[in-house]
C-alpha cells in the first residue's frame, strides 16, 4: 500500500514517526502552514517557520524515504492578530518556491471580518501564482463555515476545482461535493473523523476527488491514521485500486495542479546547512 498523507504537521512530530510512517507505506507528505499552539508575536517568526518547511523538514523526511512538500499561508486563527498580518506581504516570495504546492491552510476559524479579508487575499495570491488552495473549514458551526467559505471561493479568481476543502464530515460533505471542490477528511483521535465513519462516507459518496489525511500535529493525533483507513477499506470490501486512488492518486492529482510535485526521494545529504539529525556521533 502506497500512501500520500496530504495534510500532516511534521514539524511537531518525531523521527520515530517518520520511521513508523515509512514502514506503514507513507512515501509522500504535504505539510501545511499552521498555528503553533501559542501566539506568534511578529511576522518574522513566520519566516523562520516557512524556511524550516522548505529546508529542514524535507531534509529530515528524506532520511526516511519520504518526499516532503508544503503549503504556505497565514492561517485563519492568526489572521485575527494584527501582529501577524504583515506576513501577507511576505507570502509572494515564498509562493514561488519549488516545494510549495498550494496556498494553505487558509479559511475560517471564528468567521470574523479579519478572516474574510485574509481568505480573499490569499485566494487571489493562489490565482496569481498558478497554485491550488488548501482551505481549512472551522471546527465549530461547520456547515455555516463551509457555506461562507464556498461563497468567498466563488467570488474569487481561483476556480473551485482548484480548491481542496478540508476537515469535512457528514454534515458538510454533500455541499462540498456539489460545489466541485476536492474533498478533504482528517482522521484524528477523539475529534474530527474516525476510520469507521470515513469508510462509511466513501461507501456513500465514492472515492472521486477524496483525500484522506491524518492532520497529525502537537495534539493527540496519529500519523498512521491514513494506513488504518486503507486497511479498513480493504476489510470492508473496497478494492486495492480504490485504496490506491484515495491514498495516493487523488493527492497526487490535486497537488500536481501546482506543477511542482517531485515524488522521487534522493538519498539526501548527510547534513542540512551543516547540521545533522544525529547527536553524539562524529
Amino acid at each position: 500500500m502506497r500512501i500520500f498523507d496530504p495534510h500532516i504537521h511534521m514539524t511537531s512530530r518525531t523521527t520515530d514517526d517518520y520511521e513508523a510512517m515509512h514502514a506503514a507505506g507513507v512515501r509522500a507528505v504535504v505539510e501545511p502552514s499552521f498555528w503553533l499552539g501559542q501566539p506568534r508575536t511578529s511576522a518574522a517568526s513566520f519566516l523562520d517557520y516557512f524556511d524550516a518547511l522548505l529546508g529542514w523538514e524535507p531534509f529530515r523526511a528524506a532520511q526516511y524515504g519520504i518526499a516532503h512538500h508544503c503549503t504556505i499561508a497565514l492561517n485563519p486563527k492568526e489572521a485575527n492578530d494584527p501582529r501577524c498580518l504583515p506576513v501577507l506581504d511576505e507570502l509572494p516570495r515564498y509562493l514561488v518556491k519549488d516545494r510549495v504546492v498550494a496556498v494553505g491552510e487558509i479559511g475560517y476559524d471564528a468567521m470574523t471580518p479579519a478572516e474574510d479579508t485574509a481568505l480573499a487575499t490569499q485566494l487571489q495570491l493562489a490565482a496569481d501564482h498558478g497554485l491550488p488552495a488548501l482551505v481549512h473549514t472551522p471546527h465549530r458551526d461547520k456547515l455555516a463555515g463551509l457555506r461562507r467559505t464556498l461563497d468567498v471561493v466563488r467570488e474569487s479568481a481561483l476556480p473551485t476545482d482548484r480548491v481542496l476543502v478540508d476537515h469535512l464530515n457528514e454534515t458538510t460533505v454533500k455541499e462540498a461535493k456539489d460545489s466541485g471542490a476536492w474533498l478533504g477528511f482528517s482522521v484524528y483521535p477523539d475529534t474530527k473523523m474516525d476510520e469507521v465513519r470515513m469508510v462509511a462516507l466513501l461507501r456513500e459518496y465514492g472515492p472521486d476527488r477524496v483525500l484522506v489525511n491524518s492532520a497529525a500535529d502537537w495534539g493527540r493525533s496519529d500519523p498512521l491514521k491514513t494506513r488504518k483507513v486503507g486497511d479498513l477499506m480493504l476489510a470492508e470490501g473496497f478494492t486495492e485500486d480504490d485504496v490506491d486512488r484515495v491514498l495516493w492518486r487523488n493527492p497526487v492529482a490535486f497537488y500536481g495542479l501546482s506543477g511542482r510535485l517531485e515524488l522521487d526521494v534522493a538519498s539526501g545529504e548527510a547534513t542540512h546547512e551543516g547540521n545533522s539529525i544525529l547527536r553524539g556521533g562524529e
